[in-house]
């Protein structure tokens, strides 16, 4: 029996539409990929305790730029506030509170980035307080399934024709909200197997997996020292070779130079950010099974069904989980429309310790996809880690896109293209350099994915978002 792919163990199989994708690679320019949260600023006070700027970072990622801000401050990275994590290849635009005196932050200078002090609150920001966010995305080198490559007018028909079929299996202008690749570690999906780790209460394994776990299309340099400490175990050795810009890594080894045989206090040297993703992805596997199996069985996304459980729609596109209700012979109709009106959203399972789960056929599908991830016996207690237990939550299956724009873009040919660019495709990719390029601006509500909408124009595979 053949090994899954990557795909297939992310529960990202399936479409919305069918239809030929234009193919292409996302990021081969930093500046390709743009994303500006749409959050309002916190009331402003000159007495306020905090600091709000708007940071502008290029080829940042969010917890590295934070920690690195945080140290400029002399505080903790605790007292540094966000409301989204945002993608590392890019450049992005958020608002942040920083719990230090304004004029420290103002004399904060970090390369790569661009800290507008706007002025004082005595109001923190949490995860998802945003609105939403603005995206514009560049597709460059688009392709046929085989390689070969397609002008800006195909690329632009594909993009519309899978645009207007999408609507006949999820209503106007809506996507599946598949949890995206980066959530799990994209062509390295070592995330989810940690987490999967730690709630088994194993951290040498844990700590191992992500020292040494192989992934898709690294550098020669990373896959060395995995492979080093795959075959030594060796602390001290993997430091010697470890490429610099791995730090989480380099953090669990100085741990384990310090304490060989102490793994808990090895993971505990990953931000707190990090090891509570461990946890998410590994719920997020079966979210993404148990919305694919939907897809399988065509059972709809946007409309309910007996048994299902649904939950009103807020202002920022979240959903109210603490308003959740089943769906039964007697309401069903009234569900109906209600989805249909935007007022309610079908969810699918995040598990943990109290969640939730659907009855009748989508309680038989979600089930389902808690056994083909292996999680049916899960109790998610992380005992000597309190705060990373999880009682589970529900997600919505479907999500709203708005201000949609395709446009041809111009060709690019400077040092700026990345180096898998300039290697050229290889065998099974789904790109030219000699195809169009498409420049793509939408919104999207916090928390979903822009690379999973993307995926259902694109069809490429996985290693070229």
């Amino acid at each position: 029996m053949a090994e899954p792919s990557i795909e297939e163990h992310l529960g990202l199989v399936g479409w919305a539409a069918e239809g030929k994708g234009i193919g292409g690679m996302l990021k081969t320019r930093i500046e390709d990929f743009r994303v500006e949260e749409m959050a309002k600023i916190p009331a402003l006070d000159p007495k306020g305790r905090f600091t709000v700027v708007r940071a502008s970072l290029t080829n940042w990622e969010t917890n590295r730029f934070l920690k690195r801000m945080a140290d400029a401050c002399g505080i903790s990275r605790k007292r540094v506030f966000s409301s989204g994590m945002k993608d590392k290849r890019a450049v992005t635009t958020q608002i942040l509170v920083v719990d230090a005196p304004q004029k420290k932050v103002e004399q904060i200078a970090i390369k790569d980035s661009v800290i507008e002090v706007i002025g004082r609150t005595h109001q923190k920001i949490g995860m998802g307080d945003h609105d939403g966010n603005r995206f514009t995305i560049t597709v460059r080198g688009c392709s046929d399934s085989n390689g070969k490559p397609i002008d800006g007018k195909e690329a632009m028909r594909r993009v519309n024709e899978i645009r207007s079929r999408m609507p006949q299996r999820m209503g106007a202008d809506a996507f599946p909200n598949w949890i995206g690749p980066q959530r799990f570690g994209a062509t390295r999906p070592v995330t989810p197997e940690v987490g999967r780790a730690v709630i088994e209460d194993d951290y040498e394994r844990a700590c191992s997996l992500y020292l040494g776990m192989e992934g898709q299309n690294s550098s020669e340099d990373v896959d060395v020292f995995r492979a080093k400490w795959r075959e030594t175990r060796d602390p001290k050795a993997c430091l010697e070779i470890i490429p610099r810009h791995l730090g989480y890594e380099r953090g669990i080894l100085e741990s384990l130079l310090k304490n060989p045989e102490d793994w808990l206090q090895a993971y505990k040297s990953l931000p707190h950010s990090l090891q509570l993703l461990t946890i998410h992805s590994l719920q997020s596997l079966t979210f993404n099974h148990a919305l694919a199996a939907r897809l399988a069985a065509d059972v709809s996304l946007i409309e309910p069904v007996i048994g299902d459980l649904v939950a009103p729609v807020q202002g920022n596109g979240r959903i109210d989980v603490s308003k959740m209700a089943y769906v039964s012979e007697s309401n069903l109709e009234r569900c109906k429309r209600n989805c249909q009106l935007g007022r309610l959203s079908v969810t699918g399972p995040l598990p943990g310790r109290n969640a939730p789960f659907a009855e009748g056929l989508p309680g038989e599908l979600e089930q389902q996809a808690i056994e083909d991830t292996g999680l049916s016996d899960v109790s998610w207690m992380v005992p000597r880690i309190p705060r990373l237990t999880s009682s589970g939550t529900r997600r919505p299956l479907s999500v709203p896109f708005q201000s949609f724009l395709v446009e041809e873009a111009p060709d690019i040919s400077d040092s700026s293209l990345s180096q898998r660019w300039e290697q050229g495709p290889l065998e099974g990719d789904m790109w030219h350099p000699d195809g169009a390029s498409l420049r793509l601006k939408f919104t999207l509500p916090p928390g979903t994915y822009a690379t999973v909408l993307m995926r259902e124009l694109m069809r490429s595979p996985l290693d070229h978002y």
